[in-house]
């Protein structure tokens, strides 16, 4: 396997690790339906308590997968997927042309 797919598995790290959960999949879904919530909209909309959602958001914020506006005392998450989709689809292209004869 060459340099440049070792690299791309690398920087998809954080994103298979925050993808690979359920509850951080709910957010996504959420997300995507409703657009941009804070913490407390997000936890209305789902089984976790709120620092639950917290914590799940901080390793999607991480991922590059969600980003926050500040609005007074509230942060509102919204997707920011755009970036992370490029970087898997990099990869995908790779392993394919790399790893499959």
């Amino acid at each position: 396997m060459t340099g440049h797919i070792e690299q791309l598995f690398r920087l998809n790290t954080l994103t298979f690790h925050a993808l690979g959960d359920t509850a951080r999949q709910d957010i996504i879904l959420l997300l995507d339906k409703h657009k941009r919530l804070n913490v407390s909209e997000i936890a209305e909309h789902s089984p976790l308590s709120r620092p639950a959602v917290s914590h799940h958001l901080k390793i999607l914020r991480e991922a590059g997968i969600v980003a926050t506006d500040k609005e007074g005392t509230k942060r509102y998450y919204y997707l920011t997927l755009e970036q992370r989709i490029d970087l898997l689809k990099q990869l995908i292209i790779g392993v394919e042309d790399q790893c499959i004869t």
